[in-house]
């Protein structure tokens, strides 16, 4: 047994695809998030998570970084509920079975954690590793939410659409594992729902049910987004609402709009912070 993880279940069965759902250290609009909310959610009716390995948060996670959570009743401390990280067994409404990966992103053993994730995939015989995440991008709220790939190797990029050319940015815990599944010859793609960089810090539940989209093309998982639609034409509605009291909001949208229609590449837009503040006092302002 791998010191960094324990085993829950001595039994593996072989499951061909695994779904991480580390917390990033970016998911802008909660697209990941809410994407997996969705997943867990349904496994109550299905039977429940059953729990496969647990790793050590301990050795992995700062607790000065992501602090446990005190339940306090009457002044008496009656739980501490610590961050975790565990692999999970789980089905989608069909009954196709999967592994989950949920819990807190490593603050540490970044490679020693990858390299007993791809343990744990070998004893079960995973072929593909799906992580989902979001980003703030230069796009519109009135065009679908595009996805977008970083994959272990260029056919798997291909499937799923990619930013072309040449990028260097700070990577999460995703990433590292997606290289050291490549590294062993296991497909790995990460999907990365675009949101628009005005309200990534709102929920945007287009971007969650663009992942799950997307997560079904490739896997065959299917899970419901009728409820994240609803959310996200009324999110859609909310933010109509707000551009129309402001026409430079409109003139920036109007060039996004441009910018994906076209594909062009435009100058420096408005101020996507003023934009934000604006439309998180417009939210304040209207009733539940």
């Amino acid at each position: 047994m791998d010191d960094l993880y324990q085993l829950l279940h001595h039994d593996p069965k072989p499951c061909s695809v695994l779904v991480s759902g580390l917390e990033n250290w970016i998911d802008a609009g909660l697209g990941a998030a809410g994407a997996l909310a969705t997943i867990a959610d349904l496994q109550d009716g299905l039977g429940g998570l059953a729990p496969v390995a647990r790793f050590d948060a301990g050795r992995l996670v700062d607790h000065q970084a992501r602090r446990p959570t005190m339940r306090l009743v009457d002044g008496v401390i009656t739980e501490l509920v610590w961050p975790s990280i565990e692999l999970q067994a789980a089905h989608d409404p069909s009954g196709q079975p999967f592994l989950l990966l949920r819990g807190a992103e490593p603050d540490r053993l970044w490679q020693p954690f990858a390299q007993s994730v791809v343990d744990l995939l070998r004893r079960h015989q995973v072929q593909l590793v799906v992580s989902l995440g979001s980003y703030p991008a230069p796009a519109p709220h009135t065009r679908p939410s595009r996805v977008v790939a970083t994959a272990s190797n260029q056919a798997l990029a291909n499937k799923v659409g990619f930013l072309p050319g040449e990028l260097e940015v700070p990577a999460g815990i995703s990433a590292a594992v997606e290289r050291a599944c490549g590294d062993a010859g296991i497909e790995a793609v990460g999907l990365w729902a675009q949101v628009p960089h005005y309200v990534a810090n709102l929920p945007y539940p287009a971007a969650s049910a663009a992942l799950l989209d997307k997560l079904a093309d490739l896997t065959g998982l299917r899970f419901p987004t009728e409820d994240l639609l609803v959310a996200a034409n009324e999110t859609r509605t909310r933010i109509d609402q707000l551009v129309a009291q402001n026409s430079e909001h409109q003139g920036m949208v109007e060039q996004l709009e441009h910018l994906v229609d076209e594909q062009l590449t435009i100058g420096p837009f408005p101020s996507a912070d003023d934009l934000a503040a604006e439309f998180e006092q417009f939210l304040r302002s209207r009733d539940d």
